[in-house]
């Protein structure tokens, strides 16, 4: 009787396991969806993904002094960082925008992604995202309206 509870309890276990690496899997795979789907949407709108924009991450930390032992390292890997304090953030009340010059493909924006989540990590902080450049942007912008004023055909 006592094989078959401790048989059981194992068993528990491994599938409780399992859920947690199938949910922490699917947020990553969420997060990389979107930076997939967005750079897509960047490219349909025309800009060139062989051409290097500024790229702009968001980063936020507990102290003013973590964010400057992180500005000294995304200085190091080409970054410009720009620390800013968020009064009304309670938890992570400092905000770092490290901007890049870079090529906005898959590869090079999850490179990014993944060194940046280690680095902030370390500091006890949190990566927020990205966002290409004004020039990017800008593309993007124009490319959405143009399709809001396009006519369609068939519809009248």
């Amino acid at each position: 009787m006592d094989w078959i509870l401790l048989l059981l309890v194992a068993g528990a276990a491994v599938i409780l396991w399992r859920i947690v690496q199938k949910v922490r899997a699917l947020r990553n795979t969420r997060e990389e969806d979107y930076d997939a789907r967005f750079i897509s949407q960047l490219r349909r709108s025309g800009v060139d993904p062989f051409k290097p924009v500024d790229v702009d991450f968001f980063l936020a930390l507990p102290t003013r002094e973590a964010a400057e032992r992180l500005a000294a390292r995304l200085t190091q890997d080409q970054f410009t960082p720009d620390i800013q304090i968020a009064e009304e953030a309670l938890d992570l009340p400092v905000s770092v925008q490290a901007r890049k010059m870079m090529q906005i493909n898959e590869l090079s924006i999850r490179a990014a992604v993944e060194r940046l989540r280690e680095l902030v990590a370390a500091e006890g902080g949190r990566y927020d995202g990205w966002a290409p450049g004004s020039e990017a942007m800008g593309a993007l912008r124009a490319a959405s309206q143009r399709a809001r004023t396009t006519p369609r055909r068939g519809f009248n």
